[in-house]
């Protein structure tokens, strides 16, 4: 009886809840927690199945269940006429003590310094609500999703979009065949289907280079401004590499400087069709400088090619790979132009790091989901991308055109100007000098706008207050509303550091 008396005496018994249902399961986490938390020790005796079922109530398979299934994890032994109890082995189970006084579950386990960084990098990536001003939304008329779904669900059930086994690294053949058909078509990217290695996006892709390619405290040249994506990563990666940030005007990034600053780095991050976040394209005289420093030092240049397709007039800016595709990783995306959820983009690798790549590849995520491979490789080969690249290439000129309008018609100058472009997903809203964009940001999220700071994506050295505004198809009166918010805030902020 005292057995039995022990176990009905446990504060922790009290949470069994027969009306939540899953008896055992509840009884097997309330005998689990009774031993962790040192109600019950080593070697302590419980009630036989028949005792504690009688004091519960509840039937003794019950019971049962819940000591086998401790019994496995080592919780619990039994032994012929001893009965069941508490395992031995957790004698051996050592509790320390701190100098306050503290048990184990009272303290918080050591984040290391990289742990706390990652921490403090999520906050700034979590997703922006989809209201405007966000960038890279698909809502009306930009969204695939009625015809992708359709031609999806058609072809998964006659493809081989259907459940298979583990697959290539590298990715599904006929994705990487169409993206190679595409890429040469439609970016002047000289390569074959071999030398494409499909990825979770770009920052897959960028986080696998930089893994790759460089030595310790190798130094490395990156656009100022730039993707924060980008530099965030290059500042966490364990070879502790020097980041050297070279600013950028009309023509692209400025080689001469970077030349003057480390003539030596081992590779050049760049976004040549249209600059990440300003959206000028690389001029040829700077394309060749660049390649030209890359041969004589036997640098790698890593292309960032995210959104080049959306140009509103005339042809899109080729790619720098073409130039020298020995010199260039060429990394492209699927996530601007249908949409960012799908998750799926691709590197175009010189021959010599498609092993390489897909060796890290496979340690990291063994490949990426086939079934959307396959549908996307269809998607692609009959046309579709393309088709819906054109009509939105036309729906994001028109928005274009309705931003600068609304800029115009609710900010003044002397607060805020566009910066002209012709291509791409966003636009830049230069701020005043005086004002803190990151706060503007923060405030306009509250009021359901969503916009970025450019001011993250510089240097300390050179950062400017600014907004990355998008140009994603909500309608006009969500598109006023939105506009009037943002400018009351900037309003706000410019009485505030008497900017007016």
């Amino acid at each position: 009886m005292a057995r039995t008396a022990k176990i009905v005496d446990l504060p922790a018994i009290t949470r069994l809840d027969k009306s939540k249902g899953k008896i055992s399961a509840q009884l097997t986490q309330i005998l689990r927690d009774a031993v962790q938390n040192g109600e019950l020790k080593a070697g302590d005796p419980l009630p036989s199945s028949r005792e504690l079922a009688s004091s519960l109530a509840i039937s003794r398979g019950t019971v049962i269940q819940a000591y086998d299934q401790l019994i496995a994890e080592g919780v619990l032994s039994t032994a012929t006429r001893t009965g069941t109890f508490v395992s031995h082995d957790l004698s051996d189970t050592v509790v320390i003590i701190d100098e306050t006084g503290k048990q184990p579950s009272d303290l918080k386990p050591h984040l290391t310094s990289s742990a706390q960084a990652y921490a403090k990098i999520l906050k700034e990536f979590q997703p922006i609500p989809h209201r405007p001003f966000a960038v890279s939304v698909p809502v009306g008329r930009t969204r695939p999703n009625d015809v992708w779904r359709k031609f999806g669900n058609k072809f998964r059930a006659r493809g081989e979009a259907i459940p298979t086994g583990y697959d290539e690294p590298q990715g599904v053949f006929s994705l990487r065949h169409a993206i190679a058909a595409y890429v040469r078509r439609s970016r002047s990217v000289h390569c074959e289907a071999e030398q494409i290695v499909i990825c979770s996006g770009i920052q897959q892709a960028l986080y696998i280079c930089s893994q790759i390619l460089f030595q310790p405290h190798a130094q490395v040249w990156v656009e100022d401004p730039a993707y924060r994506g980008t530099t965030a990563l290059l500042a966490n990666i364990p070879q502790q590499i020097d980041i050297v940030r070279i600013p950028v005007d009309e023509e692209g990034i400025q080689v001469e400087n970077a030349l003057n600053i480390a003539p030596h780095a081992q590779a050049a991050f760049v976004t040549p069709s249209h600059q990440y976040p300003l959206g000028m394209p690389m001029s040829l005289a700077r394309r060749s400088a660049l390649i030209a420093w890359a041969k004589q030092q036997h640098a790698w240049i890593i292309e960032d090619d995210y959104d080049s397709e959306i140009r509103d007039y005339g042809q899109p800016f080729p790619s720098l790979q073409g130039m020298s595709p020995d010199q260039v990783i060429y990394l492209g995306t699927f996530s601007k132009v249908l949409f960012p959820s799908l998750r799926l983009g691709y590197a175009v690798l010189p021959p010599a790091l498609v092993a390489p790549f897909c060796g890290l590849r496979a340690l990291i995520d063994r490949h990426p989901p086939s079934a959307e491979q396959h549908v996307l490789a269809a998607f692609i080969q009959e046309g579709y991308l393309e088709k819906h690249i054109r009509r939105i290439r036309k729906v994001y000129a028109e928005n274009r055109l309705q931003l600068i309008a609304l800029v115009k018609q609710y900010l003044p100058p002397s607060l805020a100007h566009l910066q002209s472009g012709d291509q791409g997903m966003h636009m830049v809203l230069w701020l005043h000098p005086k004002l803190n964009d990151v706060e503007i940001a923060i405030a306009a999220v509250n009021v359901d706008v969503a916009v970025k700071a450019i001011s993250t994506t510089y240097s300390l050295a050179q950062q400017r207050p600014g907004l990355i505004m998008g140009l994603s198809d909500f309608d006009s009166e969500q598109l006023h509303y939105a506009m009037q918010q943002l400018a009351q805030i900037i309003k706000q902020a410019a009485f505030v550091h008497q900017c007016l």
